[in-house]
């Protein structure tokens, strides 16, 4: 049973920084790309950033230069590096695994940005 589990989401002030994780359970993790995706109050669930199988990144135009992906296929986990955090960036992370038709979330973490 595949199993996602995100951490590090919680309340930081505007221009501060975060740090989540995605621990993922099942087999051969380096083969799947993996995905940040976000959904505030009242909007559709988005994608923030994704890292392929082979190391490719892509971000949304809104966290570019801020956000950084990353993965460690030893450790099976993905991060998302958040910094100069703004409070539209506020709203539930969930991290995301997927090989072609076939994808897998996690439960999601609270990013909450307010002074």
């Amino acid at each position: 049973q595949v199993q996602l589990v995100e951490s590090g989401g919680g309340l930081v002030q505007p221009g501060g920084s975060l740090r989540l994780s995605c621990a993922a359970s099942g087999s051969f993790f380096s083969v799947y790309d993996m995905g940040w995706y976000r959904q505030a109050p009242g909007k559709q669930r988005e994608l923030v950033a994704a890292i392929t199988s082979g190391g490719s990144t892509n971000y949304a135009d809104s966290v570019k230069g801020r956000f950084i992906i990353s993965r460690d296929n030893a450790k099976n986990t993905v991060t998302l590096q958040m910094n100069t955090l703004k409070p539209e960036d506020t709203a539930v992370y969930y991290c995301n695994k997927r090989l072609g038709l076939r994808q897998y979330w996690g439960r999601g973490t609270q990013v909450t940005v307010a002074s």
